[in-house]
């Protein structure tokens, strides 16, 4: 199972009964031979190859299903999106403009940013799935932004900038320690 779940979060496609494919880099070379040594360890056994397409509609084949299995991931992350746009718009509508909020608010966004992120290391042909998924994210963004406003403004406090709030929020939750006053 360890196997399995560390070449899903590298972005390999599973070909059949155990043969599973990544492009050829010296990371992803790196990363199976780490696998194979920590799978040896355990009294298991493996190997890896080094293969090609010998065709051009092979290769294409290769790649759409690297591209069909990133496409699902950016799927359910636009559909998160979605969610959390539609919540903001809830908070709005019932004018739930607290600091309680905007902090949970800023936390999802904190997670989409590295939930996109690990999706697009392991995106080794992005396509227009890719494009879509950071518009998304852009437009949650702007849209805390205005959500941000609004509590600051119905607090009677100046309006931070969304990145450094981000970034602090970020680097707290990381362990960063900040001073407090």
């Amino acid at each position: 199972m360890l196997v399995w779940r560390r070449l899903q979060q590298a972005g390999a496609i599973n070909l059949q009964a155990g043969a599973w494919m990544l492009p050829h880099a010296p990371a992803q070379e790196q990363l199976l031979q780490t696998l194979l040594t920590e799978l040896e360890q355990q009294g298991g056994s493996g190997f890896f190859l080094e293969a090609k397409a010998m065709s051009a509609r092979i290769q294409a084949d290769l790649i759409a299903r690297f591209q069909g299995e990133r496409n699902k991931e950016y799927q359910e992350f636009g559909e998160r999106c979605e969610e959390f746009l539609q919540e903001l718009e809830k908070e709005t509508r019932t004018r739930k403009f607290t600091f309680a909020e905007l902090e949970e608010n800023e936390q999802d966004l904190l997670r989409f940013s590295r939930w996109l992120r690990k999706i697009q290391q392991r995106d080794f042909f992005p396509g227009p799935a890719s494009r879509a998924a950071q518009e998304r994210l852009a437009h949650c963004r702007q849209a805390l932004q205005v959500f941000t406003t609004t509590v600051y403004e119905q607090e009677g406090l100046p309006t931070p900038n969304l990145e450094e709030a981000l970034q602090t929020g970020s680097a707290q939750e990381e362990g960063e320690e900040r001073e407090t006053w």
